[in-house]
């Protein structure tokens, strides 16, 4: 993992002082960043450098920059950690309280005749509540990405950024629920007694198949959207990242050959997604190859994957049932594929290598063999990320006050995000939009909406219905 740091030097005011603290960052491995100069006497400057190097290399950069005369390192500073210091949201106060009577209005006594009204209509806590603007973002910290099993304080930090995405680019309201337990029985009961105050619930990072169990049941329990993000999330952005790529090949999702390595959350999640798209023919392999109907004790996710896709029961390891596919969908491992194996897919295979950090292949390899690549990876193009789903997808389920987010709502989030790549901005390194496109969101939402309505379990829609001529704040 690389560092970013801030380097707080005092410096000699002496000709090519500067230069012999560049050469030692660079001599250690460092790539410079911004330098700043914070003041400036007779005698020294002060200066800032922001410098990119291997963890490992820190170390030694400092005793380097030690050893030059007239050089001293005042502080070293992590510009990540520095992020994170003290937290990243906080809660903040809607309503002031200025006198007397602005404190009767928000408690006692008025809140009474608010709860009076909630207990006679509970789907008015929706307007009267933070419960119409709040979803509770879940996790036991067992699969943090990139991390593994690191526990729910570890995780604690990932949730926060979590939180602070949703507000940034949906004004969602979430708060992280890291919680100290691993049992799913246990994760159940706390999250569905904690319900009443949220209007959604974002599971995340918890590991398969516990994670399976626990959304299953939280959607029996609950009447708001339980939404697994890992999978469902995951499985909106590549199917729109795919819609957008045969685009691109001029092939069609009714006639391609999709291989997909992983079946776990992610991998599970995508083919559920794949086929209620349209995809006829997938075969999903894992750590023993093709999962197929002539294994034997598949029980729970394996057991469907194995009775819905892989209709001629192909078996072999990923390399073999790779040759002649049109797709491949990698949320698996690193380095499970080589330039070889996508020579031996079909004419400009489309590859999306999701495995975060290292690929199933890394896209240098094989940009010149395929029709078009993407990654989990920020430094690629295409760029699969869950951010530019969960946030429209809440968005969209609050406002209507949806009972579950079902799979036309997910279906919808994926068209309307693929649309947001207009034809002339299609190519082969621009098959996703950017998180910081303004519309992504918004046409989400929407688009949710306008599924949750058509499908039936849009609580607002229904409530207005049977609510006309009432005196309510819709």
């Amino acid at each position: 993992m690389d560092y970013r740091v801030n380097l707080h030097l005092k410096l000699n005011n002496e000709p090519g002082k500067l230069a012999e603290v560049l050469e030692a960052v660079a001599g250690e491995g460092g790539n410079l960043g911004a330098i700043d100069l914070v003041s400036s006497m007779p005698g020294y400057n002060i200066r800032d450098l922001m410098v990119y190097l291997k963890r490992d290399y820190l170390d030694n950069l400092i005793q380097s920059l030690e050893r030059i005369p007239g050089v001293e390192v005042i502080q070293v500073a992590d510009r990540v950690f520095l992020k994170h210091l003290g937290g990243k949201i906080e809660i903040s106060s809607k309503r002031e309280i200025r006198d007397n009577d602005d404190l009767s209005l928000v408690y006692t006594p008025g809140v009474a005749g608010v709860s009076e009204t909630i207990h006679k209509h509970p789907d008015m806590a929706y307007r009267l509540t933070m419960k119409g603007n709040t979803v509770a973002i879940v996790s036991d910290g067992s699969a943090v990405l990139g991390l593994g099993d690191v526990g729910p304080r570890a995780a604690l930090p990932v949730m926060e950024g979590k939180a602070l995405l949703f507000k940034k680019f949906a004004g969602v309201d979430a708060f992280p629920l890291c919680l100290d337990t691993r049992a799913p029985e246990d994760i159940i009961n706390v999250v569905a007694a904690a319900a009443p105050s949220f209007g959604g619930i974002n599971l995340e990072d918890i590991s398969a198949p516990k994670c399976f169990e626990i959304e299953e049941k939280l959607r029996e329990k609950l009447d708001i959207p339980v939404f697994h993000d890992d999978q469902h999330g995951t499985a909106v952005v590549t199917t729109a990242g795919l819609i957008n790529a045969l685009k691109v090949v001029n092939k069609r999702l009714t006639n391609v050959k999709t291989v997909v390595s992983g079946a776990g959350a992610a991998g599970a999640a995508i083919t559920k997604m794949l086929v209620k798209a349209g995809v006829r023919e997938i075969i999903v392999c894992d750590r023993k190859g093709a999962v197929n109907r002539n294994r034997s004790s598949l029980t729970g996710m394996k057991k469907w994957l194995a009775e819905n896709t892989n209709a001629n029961n192909v078996q072999g390891t990923l390399k073999e049932v790779i040759k002649g596919a049109d797709v491949f969908i990698g949320v698996s491992g690193p380095g499970l594929l080589n330039r070889e194996d996508i020579r031996n897919m079909a004419e400009n295979p489309v590859v999306f290598a999701l495995a975060n950090p290292v690929p199933e292949i890394n896209p240098r390899e094989i940009y010149d063999v395929v029709g078009t690549a993407a990654t989990g990876r920020s430094d690629y193009p295409n760029q699969v990320n869950n951010v530019l789903a969960f946030p429209g997808i809440f968005r969209g389920a609050l406002d209507c006050h949806a009972r579950t987010i079902n799979e036309e709502m997910c279906m919808a989030a994926s068209r309307a995000l693929a649309d947001n790549v207009t034809k002339e901005q299609l190519s082969p390194d621009y098959i996703i939009p950017t998180v910081f496109n303004d519309k992504v969101f918004s046409s989400t939402a929407a688009a949710v909406k306008e599924a949750a309505k058509n499908t039936g379990v849009s609580r607002k829609y229904s409530y207005e219905l049977s609510s006309r001529g009432r005196m309510f704040f819709y």
